[in-house]
């Protein structure tokens, strides 16, 4: 029996570039894959920072992205088994090329089957609305809560517990505005004046307090909160000898004044000092 010659270099040469194609099919549908299962952490942390932004679920990315990956997983595990019957069918001196490739008609049928399911999940998916442009100045629903929960409070003036007396609460609250560079304009204080009137008061002191750097740009956005600034702190003790620390919340200040949301955080600092001081 005669033995068939093996393949010639240039079908050896032609079996490796079509190996190496493979390859880089399946690199490609990995790489691509990677990016859509990672573009929907992307849009999740967009919706993160903008509540109010008109994007859909993006759960169903990750699931595309796997499959992808996996797809090309097998595309490279498969050309590799392939490529080595070929090479071996070559040697035996076949042609190697007498059927279609089932690889690339796999991989057809998948990529098919996948953008099906893909088209019918985008048709599923009610479209937004269309979007408006965005203005600066409008607030999001989240910061709209704040400013309604702010403006349903007494008066917008937060008060909580303190655990000093009124006279070393005022001495904290000093110390810390010193030690931040912020300037104290004035300390007024209601139950000592009272004293000198010839009345009786609950130990009562005022701490006004600021910073032009930080008070000024509320003061160009908005005028009208001049009548809000420099900030002050209220120090009290009530009938019960219990102490109290009360101030403006930020949050009504910026209803009140309809002040920019990137400029409240100039004058929320007060929450933070009062919580010190509260110690």
């Amino acid at each position: 029996m005669t033995e068939r010659p093996s393949g010639s270099a240039a079908d050896y040469l032609a079996a490796e570039r079509t190996f190496l194609a493979w390859i880089r099919t399946g690199l490609a549908l990995m790489g691509f894959g990677f990016v859509v299962a990672r573009f929907g952490l992307f849009l999740e942390a967009m919706l993160s920072a903008k509540p109010d932004l008109p994007l859909r679920p993006v759960g169903i990315s990750l699931g595309f992205g796997t499959a992808l990956i996996v797809l090309g997983i097998v595309v490279t595990i498969w050309s590799a088994w392939d490529h080595i019957r070929l090479v071996r069918e070559l040697k035996r001196g076949g042609s190697g090329f007498a059927r279609a490739s089932s690889l690339a008609l796999a991989v057809a049928a998948a990529l098919t089957a996948l953008g099906i399911a893909i088209a019918i999940y985008l048709v599923s998916v009610p479209q937004p609305g269309h979007t408006r442009l965005e203005n600066p100045h409008e607030k999001t629903p989240q910061e709209k809560t704040l400013q309604e929960k702010a403006m349903n409070t007494e008066n917008g003036i937060v008060t909580i517990p303190c655990h000093q007396t009124v006279d070393r609460t005022v001495e904290r609250l000093e110390e810390i505005l010193h030690s931040t560079g912020v300037k104290v304009f004035a300390l007024i204080d209601h139950s000592g004046e009272a004293e000198k009137a010839g009345m009786q008061m609950r130990p009562t002191k005022v701490l006004i307090f600021g910073n032009p750097k930080a008070g000024t740009p509320l003061m160009i956005a908005s005028p009208g909160i001049a009548i809000d600034l420099p900030l002050r702190i209220l120090v009290a003790e009530d009938a019960e000898g219990k102490v109290w620390i009360s101030y403006n919340d930020p949050y009504w200040l910026q209803a009140r004044h309809g002040l920019p949301a990137d400029l409240v955080r100039n004058i929320a600092v007060i929450e933070t000092l009062a919580r010190r001081a509260a110690e």
